[in-house]
């Protein structure tokens, strides 16, 4: 893999995100539904993977309670196609929890994740909390949930 082939994962801005979002997640849906409330929160966090200045891959984190705890809630993760099934997906998941994790608000992480993605946060340590679910305009999910270690001082 030469330097220009190298990812780089980071904080942007949710405009950068939307199309990406919009193409793997919303596919054949208005571009508007893949803009979720909350995006534009300040505490909002908006992370995307770049190969040679290319998206590839994106995810969000906002700060939403789970049965009444402080957390974040992951929404919107996405990896381009051609992306998918390389590892793309685990590196931004430990880059989040590492981020996160210094963020201080909470070690409790929760989304809705489609019923076909579920196995992949279960090889993450993540554990399935809910039956299956219909989400509108993305189909059957369940709810899961990660905690995180601490930051220790």
């Amino acid at each position: 893999m030469s330097d220009s082939d190298e990812i780089i994962i980071r904080e942007v801005r949710v405009d950068q995100i939307i199309d990406l979002r919009w193409t793997i997640l919303r596919n054949g849906l208005p571009r508007e539904t893949a803009q979720f409330d909350g995006d534009n929160d300040p505490t909002t966090v908006h992370l995307a993977a770049f190969r040679a200045d290319t998206l590839i891959a994106c995810a969000t984190f906002l700060r939403r309670d789970y049965e009444d705890q402080p957390a974040w809630q992951l929404r919107g993760m996405a990896v381009r196609e051609d992306h998918q099934r390389g590892g793309l997906g685990t590196r931004l998941l430990d880059f989040a929890e590492a981020f996160l994790r210094r963020q201080n608000h909470s070690n409790l992480l929760w989304a809705n994740a489609r019923v076909p993605a579920a196995g992949f946060y279960e090889r993450r340590g993540w554990t399935i909390v809910s039956e299956p679910f219909e989400y509108p305009t993305a189909g059957p999910h369940v709810k899961i949930m990660k905690r995180i270690a601490p930051i220790v001082r």
